[in-house]
């Protein structure tokens, strides 16, 4: 047996003689898949986190940035798109559907009547977004807000059902 240091950890280990002309350079398999990579040690752009990434996700990002989970790109993202800097932004006003929940209507949809909370949002009558009167807002399940928006037939029939 002869005494060889790991090329990743620089530990000595004992290994055979044949072993190391045939190229053994590491103690475990652990130091030798973590020798193999060729990626780099980065900063997460949102907590500062250090963090491994092969030079493949280096080289796709779009942003630019790295992060050590999806939490901080999700965190990340929000923080970007929910600014005047976007191009959705609207005047920032999304306190329509808080106006819905104050004036206690029933959260379905007032087309189709589906109850999952999940799917549901908030319809201007007359399409003014400024306009957040309770009588002009109205609850609608996203097929439905899709289809009073896109086919007048739809609309003068949904218009007919309205509780308001």
């Amino acid at each position: 047996m002869v005494l060889v240091l790991c090329e990743f950890c620089k530990k000595g280990f004992y290994t055979k003689p044949s072993w190391v002309r045939y190229g053994r350079k590491y103690c475990s398999i652990k130091c030798q898949r973590l020798g193999s990579r060729k990626g780099k040690n980065v900063n997460c752009a949102w907590c500062g986190k250090e963090v491994y990434r092969p030079l493949k996700n280096i080289k796709r990002t779009k942003s630019g940035k790295l992060f050590c989970s999806r939490l901080c790109a999700i965190a990340w993202i929000a923080s970007e798109h929910q600014t005047e800097k976007h191009p959705n932004w609207k005047t920032g006003e999304k306190s329509y559907r808080y106006i819905l929940e104050r004036a206690e209507r029933p959260k379905e949809c007032e087309y189709c009547h589906n109850r999952d909370e999940i799917i549901l949002a908030v319809h201007h009558v007359d399409r003014n977004r400024k306009n957040n009167a309770s009588d002009n807002l109205s609850w609608l399940c996203h097929n439905c807000h899709f289809l009073v928006h896109h086919y007048v037939h739809e609309k003068k029939r949904w218009l007919k059902v309205r509780k308001v």
